[in-house]
């Protein structure tokens, strides 16, 4: 049977990732993305490095690297890595080139990308999906992953038999929606670690940095609760127990929370390179989707609503905040 053949929608660090993989394992893999970056891979090729693992470099001859979305024309399976301000160009931009029966599959933060897609695609399978682990360039044509971790799909035998063979870890859940509301408390601490400047073990390692994270999530939780919405259990500890985690001391969340620490040394929020590399971020898909669902309930979300404005400020005029700074901030807004 032929390997199924691979486009990605937005090959920027998650997209290169996932997509060099499986490129890695024999793949046709399309990487579509910003001119700038599909030049870098005409050139250098890709990198894949963990600090788990060995590196793997594909050359250049071994990448079909391409501007536009005509790319994923004949792709039997259309991973969409784009960020969630991007997700319905995306559908517009795939609706007519598409082959028939092609599978649509969101790599994508944030809470609604999935029923953008489907919306947009109804003659096609979308498919939510979710990388829990931090990715990002830390070099021309290089990409890093931080830190272990599962892949979460719904259900294609296809699809995770791929990724499985590409040396990736990938579980199947039928609970995506409720994956996504945990995945998105853990993203709230993206925010925090762009505005902190440090690298996501020295910042969690900091407990005011652990102590706004908190703040946010308790917001989340109440607005979840409001909602009806029962994240699912993603780590050693369920959702409703992370706050109190994150304002233990530090050496005891040292000893508590050891797995939450083993991060590669200089991992980052892909917020932080956001805001680094001069882009537009996320946080309205973040933090932002809290402060909506909280109104959207009769309900604030003070904590949320002011790392958006911050987050904003920092896109025009990037700053850092120490931790006890910007825990007197989040705190004086509620």
């Amino acid at each position: 049977m032929p390997k199924p053949r691979f486009a990605v929608l937005g090959a920027g660090s998650i997209g290169c990732h996932l997509g060099g993989h499986l490129a890695a394992a024999g793949h046709d893999v399309a990487f579509i993305g910003r001119p700038a970056a599909m030049d870098v891979l005409r050139e250098r090729g890709l990198t894949l490095s963990a600090s788990f693992r060995p590196s793997v470099h594909l050359a250049p001859d071994r990448l079909t690297a391409a501007d536009g979305p005509e790319a994923a024309a004949g792709a039997d399976y259309v991973l969409v890595t784009v960020k969630s301000a991007g997700t319905e160009a995306a559908a517009r931009d795939l609706a007519p080139r598409l082959a028939p029966g092609a599978v649509v599959v969101s790599f994508q933060n944030g809470l609604r990308n999935t029923a953008v897609l489907r919306a947009a695609l109804p003659g096609h399978t979308v498919l939510a999906g979710m990388v829990p682990y931090n990715v990002v360039r830390s070099g021309p044509g290089t990409v890093h992953q931080g830190m272990p971790g599962r892949l979460m799909t719904e259900p294609d035998d296809l699809l995770g038999a791929a990724f499985r063979a590409a040396g990736l870890a990938i579980e199947a859940r039928t609970d995506m929606s409720e994956v996504q509301h945990a995945k998105l408390l853990m993203n709230l601490n993206n925010a925090i670690n762009a505005l902190s400047g440090l690298p996501l073990r020295e910042q969690l390692g900091r407990r005011a940095y652990r102590r706004c994270l908190a703040l946010c999530q308790r917001e989340a939780l109440a607005v979840y609760r409001a909602a009806g919405v029962v994240p699912a259990r993603l780590g050693p500890a369920a959702p409703g127990v992370t706050p109190y985690v994150l304002g233990l001391s530090d050496p005891l969340f040292r000893r508590v929370a050891a797995a939450t620490l083993r991060i590669d040394a200089h991992a980052r929020s892909s917020m932080w390179e956001d805001l680094r590399r001069g882009r537009p971020t996320e946080i309205d898909s973040l933090q932002g989707e809290i402060v909506a669902l909280a109104a959207a309930h009769g309900r604030t979300a003070p904590a949320n609503a002011r790392l958006v404005a911050l987050v904003h400020e920092a896109e025009a005029a990037p700053r850092t905040w120490s931790g006890p700074e910007l825990y007197a901030e989040l705190r004086a807004a509620g």
